[in-house]
């Protein structure tokens, strides 16, 4: 008998098993395929915690995988931190399927060790889990999301206690005790009732928003006058049937916007999210109804956050009068000259940007004439919180910090993106470049004539399965072993293996150096004329990707580049696929 059979079979056997996924399991009974895949392996815990499809077995999101994994996390933290009992842990969850329920599993679990948690009354962001860590005090915090994934997933993020997702060395360690946890099916737990009798179970109100929305006043860079002035500029903003509604609202009404309209059909939480395809705002087809209500009263920019609130997309029209999607660098780079024009120079001596290597380096041109400091990290924001932790003990200063898939923050009140403060920055940014008589994208205009024509696009290649997973090791084992030294007939200056710790100079005859940054499977190639590429497989999906950056003297001769770079990087790709 297979392994995975036994397993089922025990999950089978299980006389308290929950009804539902018992009568899941029942219609899977003939269909070993998917009784295979749900029981040959267990659930993935990465770097920021698990991801799955929602059913029974070891290899879904359900109660007893949850159970598990709140298990290793109470085991660690009563291990590795101090007053836990008291302290607690702090517990949110999104608009998806199964989202409550998890959470009070997890309530349950952390109370049979005495250990109190606070639960969210209802649907909460992202960044307020990162907020309500510090805000509460607590030594940990669990987020229950997927996302933006399909509707058929949840998640769970864990958060150290300083409201940063868990680094990964954190997070191999809590592995190691939810591996110790033999039976996922026989976790302890204490009935509700029982929780919140011994206040072991506290539910939380709006307190805790109250707070977040009294810190969110201070990142404005307005003055005083224009703070209180009303501002009539044209807004509409979707929150993709998730959980920025409420927050981005009060923030902007906060900054006295007057004219904020709300994507009626995507405003309320539904976890189906059935009016788009995906709820990504880095997918142009999630703004199509922004865009539809947009035109219609002729709004200046258009916000889009996806369902945990953690990323945040903006719209604004074009010299055609389209409207026209911004990518994450874009916008970065914008809010990033934004903040940096109007901080006090004193601030700015200590001042340090942060943005992660796969990131525009627009960003690092832009903080070089502010000068300020860029720090670059790997692929992820738990590294960008790491570092804001790091600047506690060494004095320097935060000002921004952002990634190119529509991740930033601006104030270390939240220690991860927060799609919140970027809506109501955005929309600030927008009103201040309006009263110049530009839009976002005449202002960023400006940005490429100053600093040059930065451009930059990612490709991925989905391979799915052990046949896939062998593939991706394949390019990039091929990658690793054969140097590169040519791409598009731009030579390779500068290759640095994060694996290997390792940057080799290819062009001058300087010594190797060693990169000071966690080791992780991604090579990067830096070539001639402030031109580069990245590969990286995908840590949460069967993915290798590959980005590229470029820099022209004209939007012209980026394009050119950056279409030349990435027909040769597909033709790479492709050559060490076919060789294999």
């Amino acid at each position: 008998m297979a392994s995975w059979q036994k397993v089922y079979e025990k999950w089978l056997g299980y006389q308290d098993l929950d009804p539902d996924l018992r009568g899941n399991l029942e219609k899977l009974k003939d269909d070993h395929e998917a009784l295979e895949d749900a029981f040959y392996k267990e659930l993935t815990f990465g770097t920021g915690g698990m991801r799955g499809v929602l059913g029974p077995g070891i290899n879904r999101m359900n109660i007893y995988t949850i159970r598990k994994a709140v298990n290793g996390l109470a085991n660690y933290i009563l291990e590795n931190t101090v007053n836990v009992k008291d302290r607690g842990v702090v517990v949110a969850y999104d608009s998806r399927y199964m989202s409550q329920e998890f959470a009070v599993e997890a309530a349950k679990v952390l109370g049979s060790y005495g250990i109190k948690a606070y639960v969210f009354e209802s649907l909460r962001p992202t960044p307020l889990l990162s907020y309500a860590v510090r805000y509460l005090g607590t030594v940990a915090g669990i987020m229950i999301t997927a996302s933006h994934n399909p509707p058929e997933y949840n998640g769970f993020k864990v958060y150290n206690e300083d409201g940063g997702q868990i680094t990964p060395d954190q997070a191999a360690d809590i592995v190691s005790y939810i591996q110790n946890t033999e039976d996922e099916l026989l976790v302890p737990v204490m009935e509700r009732s029982e929780l919140e009798q011994k206040e072991l179970l506290n539910w939380v109100g709006q307190e805790v928003d109250h707070g977040y929305l009294e810190r969110l006043q201070s990142i404005t860079k307005l003055d005083e006058e224009a703070r209180k002035k009303e501002k009539d500029l044209r807004i509409v903003f979707t929150p993709l049937h998730g959980t920025a509604h409420d927050l981005v609202m009060s923030g902007l009404e906060q900054l006295n916007f007057t004219n904020v309209e709300v994507v009626k059909e995507q405003a309320k939480p539904d976890p189906e999210f059935s009016t788009v395809a995906s709820p990504n705002p880095e997918e142009h087809q999630a703004f199509t109804m922004a865009i539809e209500q947009g035109e219609k009263t002729d709004a200046a920019i258009l916000l889009g956050t996806d369902p945990d609130a953690d990323r945040l997309g903006v719209a604004v029209k074009n010299k055609s009068g389209d409207y026209q999607v911004l990518t994450g660098n874009q916008l970065g780079a914008l809010m990033l000259d934004y903040i940096l024009s109007h901080s006090d120079p004193m601030v700015l001596k200590s001042a340090r940007m942060i943005k992660t290597v796969v990131t525009s380096e627009l960003g690092r041109a832009i903080a070089d004439a502010y000068n300020v400091k860029t720090i670059n990290t790997l692929t992820g924001f738990k590294y960008i919180g790491e570092k804001i932790h790091q600047f506690d003990a060494t004095g320097e200063t935060f000002v921004f910090g952002y990634e190119e898939s529509y991740g930033y923050l601006i104030s270390t009140f939240v220690r991860d993106k927060d799609a919140v403060q970027a809506a109501v920055m955005a929309s600030e940014m927008a009103y201040y470049w309006n009263g110049k008589g530009k839009t976002l994208l005449e202002a960023l205009e400006v940005l490429y004539e100053e600093h040059g024509y930065y451009m930059e696009g990612m490709s991925s290649l989905t391979l799915k399965g052990k046949e896939g997973t062998e593939q991706i090791a394949a390019i990039m084992e091929a990658v690793r072993n054969n140097p590169i030294t040519k791409i598009a007939d731009l030579k390779v200056e500068v290759a640095e293996d994060y694996l290997q710790s390792e940057r080799k100079f290819l062009t001058s005859k300087a010594e190797a150096e060693t990169i000071q940054l966690p080791k992780e499977n991604m090579i990067k190639l830096i070539l001639e004329g402030e031109c580069w590429v990245c590969l990286r497989p995908s840590g949460t999906e069967p993915k290798i990707k590959y980005y590229y950056g470029v820099c022209g003297e004209s939007k012209q001769d980026s394009e050119r580049k950056l279409t030349l770079i990435k027909h040769a990087m597909d033709e790479m790709i492709e050559q060490i696929r076919t060789k294999r």
